[in-house]
């Protein structure tokens, strides 16, 4: 078979096996194809009359097998693209999505470029959040925790890789570590599903720590234990900016008036579908 004969056939068992449109079901066929022969889509393309080798299509069948069981590609090819950086991915840490690229945009435009400003990320999983911000941002000091070990490992390959030499990582289970720290803006993408959501059964998340993914009966304990704890540790006029569920804005605001935020909103990603919610720290605590 030719590859483009390949890419054929391989498009139609992801759609049926995981109910993917016939577009996206060719790009991750071409996506997994180009890693297996090591070549780029573009030259899959200028050869598709060309046949696989025998070692080839070993390769590409052990990736499409993967696949069709439901592993995520970012898994497969131990990658994900996140705001024009390569990130390192593994099963330790919550796939890099496009819609958090909206979280870093907001926190860009927090950040000053001309002088420092002390950022934390929070729950910093492959450091995707915190390393975009300290290479955009190098007079900031940016510090990033995690409880999971595994998770500040990646972060720091990543980070090195990508040299946010800067880059402060830290274990600690949100706050608990930061006794006495104080930051300008705190960021994070923390669990926001509801722990019975059926959709934790379904498609890739299937394969992603749950413990990245669910938070209580309505997915909201993460952020109550955010937004209650943040004042602490925010300098007056500091922001927290977080991310969340589609039909969490209102309750997210809600909270956030309660601990004595102000200029508190909810700004939708490019879906127009409601994504950050953040506010301003008046407290002198």
């Amino acid at each position: 078979m030719t590859l483009a004969d390949v890419l054929v056939r391989d498009s139609q068992k992801l759609r049926q096996a995981l109910g993917l449109d016939l577009r996206e079901a060719r790009l991750e066929s071409q996506i997994l194809l180009c890693h297996a022969l090591g070549v780029s889509r573009s030259h899959l393309i200028s050869h598709d009359r060309d046949t696989l080798s025998p070692v080839q299509e070993i390769a590409y069948t052990a990736l499409l097998t993967r696949r069709l069981a439901g592993e995520p590609v970012a898994y497969i090819l131990g990658k994900r693209e996140f705001y024009g950086l390569e990130f390192q991915t593994t099963a330790a840490v919550l796939i890099p999505r496009p819609e958090t690229e909206l979280l870093v945009e907001l926190a860009l435009e927090r950040v000053p470029q001309d002088r420092p400003c002390a950022v934390l990320d929070l729950g910093t999983g492959s450091g995707a959040i915190a390393i975009t911000l300290a290479r955009l941002r190098p007079l900031a000091q940016v510090t990033a925790v995690d409880q999971s070990p595994e998770a500040l490992a990646l972060a720091r390959e990543n980070a090195d890789r990508l040299e946010a030499n800067k880059l402060r990582l830290l274990r600690s289970d949100w706050f608990a570590s930061l006794s006495g720290e104080k930051f300008d803006l705190i960021v994070s993408n923390p669990p926001y599903i509801a722990a019975a959501d059926p959709h934790l059964q379904q498609g890739d998340v299937r394969f992603e720590p749950l413990s990245a993914l669910a938070s209580g009966a309505d997915g909201l304990d993460a952020i109550r234990v955010i937004v209650a704890t943040a004042p602490l540790h925010i300098t007056a006029g500091g922001w927290l900016l977080f991310e969340h569920g589609y039909n969490q804005g209102e309750r997210c605001r809600n909270l956030l008036l309660q601990h004595g935020f102000d200029h508190i909103d909810t700004m939708p990603d490019l879906a127009g579908i409601p994504r950050v919610t953040l506010g301003a720290c008046t407290s002198k605590s």
